[in-house]
């Protein structure tokens, strides 16, 4: 015996083996082994804020309520990363592609999430979300998400150019922590795939997760309509090991010191060099562009402004508005008890004495004072003063 442990005896003592160390190596490359580049990220990133703006005012118009995304979170999950993160039950939303674009994705909504916004979009406040969930929120959801991909899509379309249109959403309630095979929901999230997360909120009756799914594969496509076909840059190739550092040469004599000394640089002004280093460059750039045009803001006073709204004589436009001329004759105040206690034939004292003159009401608007009067078998008034 040399003294020295074999590998075997050394695996014994961590409690380790080879098959383990190649399990979890596979486990680190699989889960850490991003398919999409950083700029391919940034891109779906861009896409997925300004798609779903379009759709957060569509959203807003159904529920009327105030809606905010906020930016969204790009990676890379699998199904396994999914189910451990996100609340089950929940509803998926699949939406097909049908042109512009090949493939699909899944929006993921809470069960709470979808009462509440079905709720909103029939009427009532959001607070009506007791039971389980129906084919009435189902529907109302998919009509939903239906308007606010349809929007997605339209700014979708603007972006790369292209036509793009979706097929309805279909909905549904998955206990995502039962399911047993991901790929019976939709074949791509068998295996890792793209995951976009907002932050939405609805009024005060929302502040939840809304995660949209797509395949790698699909991603890539977008980024490259995005981009008008052109490759993510390449990873930088890693910087050189340093060369080193050569062996200090002896120390001069004093005299030897002195002589051989280099002056210091002066510093040199960026605005003489500019960022790549050519002298006078920027003057010279700065010398050809043209000077602009600059005036004073001139704006118009206020009292001269000659509006049509203004002008005495569309009076004319009003003149044959109806409105509700009143007569107060006086008022009282009385308790609960004593107004139970009218009968036929009760007297009612008012506050305004006899042969006082009455006031005269225009739509609720206090506007003269006159008397009462008989005109053959009715009641008239007689304008005495008019309140100015």
């Amino acid at each position: 015996m040399d003294g020295l442990l074999s590998q075997e005896e050394i695996n014994a003592l961590f409690n380790t083996s080879d098959d383990d160390t190649d399990d979890s190596a596979t486990a680190a490359s699989s889960s850490g082994g991003e398919q999409l580049s950083a700029d391919e990220k940034d891109a779906i990133g861009e896409i997925s804020n300004i798609s779903m703006g379009s759709s957060a005012t569509t959203l807003a118009a159904l529920v009327n309520q105030k809606v905010d995304i906020s930016t969204p979170v790009v990676k890379i999950l699998t199904w396994d990363e999914l189910v451990a993160a996100y609340d089950k039950p929940c509803i998926f939303i699949q939406i097909l592609y049908k042109e512009g674009l090949d493939g699909n994705n899944i929006l993921i909504l809470k069960e709470n999430d979808v009462k509440i916004i079905a709720d909103l979009m029939m009427g009532g406040d959001g607070s009506n979300t007791e039971g389980e969930l129906s084919e009435m929120h189902l529907s109302a959801i998919g009509e939903a998400m239906n308007q606010m991909m349809g929007a997605a899509s339209t700014s979708i379309s603007s972006m790369i150019e292209t036509k793009v249109d979706i097929t309805p959403p279909t909905a549904n309630v998955i206990d995502i922590a039962s399911v047993k095979d991901a790929a019976d929901i939709s074949p791509f999230l068998k295996d890792q795939f793209c995951q976009v997360a907002f932050r939405m909120t609805i009024g005060d009756l929302v502040d939840s997760t809304l995660m949209q799914l797509y395949p790698v594969q699909f991603a890539k496509d977008l980024y490259k309509k995005f981009t008008g076909g052109e490759d993510p840059a390449p990873a930088p190739a890693p910087a050189p090991a340093p060369a080193p550092a050569p062996a200090p040469a002896p120390a001069p004599a004093p005299a030897q010191a002195q002589a051989t000394a280099v002056p210091p640089q002066q510093p040199v002004s960026n605005m003489a060099t500019g960022v790549s280093g050519m002298p006078q460059m920027m003057p010279q750039m700065m010398a050809q562009q043209p000077e602009a045009n600059v005036y004073p803001a001139q704006f118009q006073p206020f009292m001269q402004v000659q509006s049509p709204l203004l002008q005495t004589e569309n009076i004319d436009l009003l003149l044959d508005v109806p409105l509700e001329v009143s007569v107060e004759l006086g008022r009282t105040s009385k308790s609960i008890k004593e107004i139970l206690d009218f009968a036929p034939g009760t007297v009612v004292e008012l506050n305004r004495l006899a042969g006082e003159p009455i006031d005269v009401l225009v739509n609720g608007k206090y506007v003269a004072k006159g008397e009462v009067v008989v005109i053959g078998e009715l009641f008239g008034i007689r304008i005495t003063s008019v309140i100015k």
